[in-house]
């Protein structure tokens, strides 16, 4: 009998690697510009070429597009922009046929204003539907409600005339918030989540998790101190103390966990931007009530600068309960490209660190060849977010620009218009002239995902760190007999580092952002050129 590889013993949304879809923009199978089901199908056997485990898929459900597809008006549904049901139905079969797991996001915050319930819920106040959203009086002085804020600007109070009242908002005003407290609010959103897992999907990402439960008591934020104007988002100038993240939020979120486990292997991917010792609150006290992955957004949020990303790294890892398994993002729809984040020579860096780092990576699509934030003129901007603050950087058209696939016309992505543009350097950057070149970012992503797979020290192995100077940092993977050393260098100059005298070492490197390095040795110390990062398997030194 042949042992299990010993990753086999955890569950697969531990050992592998999510890839996620903007569906609107991946690729476009029936010329009309926008991303479709279809499209992503066609696309399936490139992304087991890659080696990803798993597919987010950002919503596909009717909406009027409001903030496209985030403004929920049939949660059962596809909108026909992407095909229809028997689309899905075959995709999620293609993908398992090739062994890849399917995960939609799930927005249990909001609908449209346009969902049936809402129409309901507004057209009366003794409507049954009245209290499956958040309706109050103006104040005593004939204004809204509180203070509270919309991230995507104003107030999240919007007055209704036909039934003199607000409603909360915590975005856009067609996104009306939906009452998580009314127990048939709980029973219908609960009802969607059995609908899809029914099918066969492997999971959930919970979009905005962290505002479904308000203050019951509906108080005034606080102004936040830290805040600067003109430099943060108008959101920022109050703390949302209240406005988010209450207590009630631990019971709802073991609600959603609860019908994860009538299915098994099930996962559960919570959307919050939080600090880490509150992030981790959210995997619950036991390990069974709790979220599976509240997303790590370390290596979007913080500086790229070695001793920061360090030291968060490592906070991290101290802050985590012992059952709690680890997860880090790169890259997302809402957040500038990496590439534009941090030097584009640092992209290999980024993926190195991305996919040996302990715990489950997520990948965006188009980072894997070094795709940039595309400049959307105005006249072409879709981003609400941007038409809200059109003088700020806010807007998110730029990190959802299409996939660039070939040199082709609209780089392979649309035979018509696509809806957002094509970035200048297509001809360049794509996946069918990086699939050609051993030394591009798209080959490194896919030497690194065929080591992860590989080495069971990458994808469960213990971490430790390994020193931090200047510029360069290391840290350790470890299972059984096998230790992986993994150095890299943040900045433009060449740097050492010396290997911790506890960890008296010598190694071979395994994998680098060099491929001439490949099967050089080290001892005592790492010595780096700019922008390089190196993987080494270590054993004692004899001497």
């Amino acid at each position: 009998m042949v042992d299990k590889h010993p990753a086999e013993k955890h569950l697969w949304w531990q050992t592998g690697v999510i890839y996620q879809i903007y569906p609107l923009s991946f690729a476009d199978s029936n010329g009309d510009g926008y991303g479709d089901l279809p499209g992503i199908l066609g696309k399936l056997d490139y992304l087991k070429w890659l080696g990803v485990d798993a597919v987010w898929i950002s919503p596909i459900y009717p909406s009027p597009l409001a903030d496209y597809g985030y403004d929920v008006s049939d949660y059962k549904a596809i909108h026909p922009l992407f095909g229809t049901m028997e689309d899905f139905d075959r995709l999620l079969a293609a993908c398992h046929e090739r062994g890849i797991k399917l995960l939609l996001d799930y927005v249990p915050n909001h609908t449209s204003d346009q969902h049936p319930w809402f129409v309901e819920s507004r057209s009366s106040r003794d409507n049954p539907k009245r209290n499956w959203y958040l309706w109050k009086d103006q104040n005593r002085d004939g204004g809204p409600p509180n203070n509270w804020l919309s991230v995507f600007g104003g107030r999240v109070w919007e007055w209704d005339e036909n039934t003199r009242q607000y409603y909360c908002h915590s975005f856009l005003k067609e996104q009306p918030d939906l009452n998580w407290r009314n127990p048939e609010v709980q029973e219908a959103m609960l009802d969607v989540m059995r609908f899809w897992l029914d099918k066969g999907v492997d999971g959930f990402r919970v979009d905005a998790l962290w505002h479904v439960a308000k203050d019951e008591q509906f108080r005034d934020n606080p102004p936040d101190p830290d805040y600067v104007e003109g430099e943060m988002s108008p959101y920022r100038r109050l703390m949302p103390t209240y406005s988010g993240g209450q207590p009630a939020l631990q019971e709802i979120v073991a609600l959603m966990r609860r019908v994860t486990q009538e299915f098994p292997e099930r996962v559960l991917i919570g959307e919050m931007y939080l600090p880490v010792e509150e992030l981790v609150r959210y995997y619950g006290r036991d390990g069974n009530t709790g979220i599976h992955l509240p997303h790590n957004f370390q290596l979007i949020v913080l500086p790229w600068q070695a001793m920061d990303v360090f030291a968060g790294i490592n906070e991290y890892e101290a802050s985590l309960p012992a059952f709690a398994w680890p997860t880090w993002v790169l890259g997302n729809h809402d957040k500038p490209r990496v590439a534009s984040r941090i030097e584009p020579e640092q992209a290999k860096i980024a993926a190195l660190l991305l996919l040996t780092l302990r715990g489950t990576p997520t990948m965006y699509y188009g980072d894997e060849i070094g795709m940039e934030d595309v400049n959307v003129p105005a006249a072409e901007t879709r981003d609400p977010v941007a038409k809200a603050f059109p003088k700020s950087r806010l807007g998110r058209d730029p990190e959802r620009t299409p996939m660039q696939w070939s040199a082709e016309p609209n780089a392979g992505f649309s035979t018509g218009e696509p809806w957002l543009p094509i970035a200048e350097d297509y001809e360049q950057t794509n996946v069918e002239k990086q699939k050609q070149d051993d030394r591009s970012l798209l080959a490194f992503y896919r030497r690194l995902l065929e080591l992860r797979r590989q080495e069971p020290a990458l994808q469960i192995g213990g971490y430790l760190p390994a020193g931090q100077k200047k510029n360069v940092f290391a840290f350790v993977r470890e299972h059984g007999e096998t230790t992986l050393l993994i150095a890299v260098n943040l900045g433009g100059t060449r740097a050492r580092l010396a290997v911790p005298r506890h960890m008296d070492v010598t190694g071979e490197i395994i994998l680098g952002t060099d491929p001439a390095r490949v099967g050089g040795k080290i001892k005592e110390y790492v010595e780096l050129s700019p922008d390089e990062g190196i993987i080494a398997r270590i054993s004692p030194s004899d001497e």
